[in-house]
């Protein structure tokens, strides 16, 4: 039963594989992203209006909230570099789970936002800024991990990203080609369908996260966990065995 699960965070990469993991890792994305707002109220994974917010509290001389934001951009950063951190660590010593060390990370991340998340509501004042910062943490770590692995090919959280190039390729296939002797505009329609099917997913893990956060509260990111740890639960599997009959 895990030999199709195998291949989603094995060092040995084909394309296909690479969208499969970007396709679950975008909607867990969507999930975490759009149950978090209903936590915390704020979309964790925009850094660009959070670098904006920033700017836009150090204008208003509300410098709380501007380090608090600041803040927040600083774990999306510490979450990318600890994906690289433990990928290349898991690289050195051959480890067939190396890429699957992050999700690892970020599973019990979410397994610490899903089961203490209900203290948000005792102590908000503290704990609503830790949160904030987990959740951002937790969106670095993810969004470095397919970044990596797909050379940049593949990102999970940038949906700006993904909208802009899915327009470009779209622009290309509706270009009329009239003039005869130039090289003819042609969309890439494997970007086209990468792209469409990495916004699709984010989109339905944005509502399976709000239904979920809505029926069930912070317990709903629980599968999200198990669904990540089933993905590297192979490999790390591998390498326990290895390393024990050595």
């Amino acid at each position: 039963m895990f030999k199709p699960i195998r291949g989603f965070t094995g060092l040995q990469r084909t394309p296909q594989t690479d969208l499969k993991l970007g396709s679950v890792l975008a909607f867990v994305a969507g999930a975490a992203n759009a149950g978090g707002f209903l936590a915390v109220g704020q979309y964790t994974s925009h850094m660009t209006g959070m670098l904006s917010s920033v700017a836009d509290h150090l204008v208003l001389g509300q410098l709380t909230l501007a380090l608090a934001a600041v803040g927040a951009v600083l774990a999306f950063l510490l979450g990318a570099m600890t994906t690289a951190w433990l990928v290349n660590w898991g690289m050195r010593r051959e480890l067939r789970s190396a890429y699957g060390l992050p999700l690892i990370v970020e599973a019990a991340a979410l397994l610490v936002f899903g089961l203490f998340g209900a203290a948000i509501g005792l102590m908000t004042p503290v704990f609503l800024p830790l949160t904030v910062v987990l959740l951002c943490f937790i969106m670095g770590l993810q969004n470095a991990v397919i970044t990596k692995i797909s050379r940049s090919v593949i990102r999970t959280t940038h949906v700006t990203g993904l909208i802009t190039d899915l327009g470009i390729e779209l622009g290309k296939l509706l270009y009329v080609n009239r003039q005869a002797g130039t090289t003819p505009v042609v969309a890439d329609r494997r970007r086209l369908r990468v792209h469409s099917q990495l916004i699709a997913c984010f989109f339905v893990g944005g509502i399976a996260g709000a239904l979920g956060f809505k029926h069930l509260g912070f317990v709903s990111t629980v599968p999200l966990a198990a669904l990540l740890l089933l993905l590297v639960l192979r490999p790390a599997l591998d390498d326990w065995q290895r390393l024990r009959a050595a």
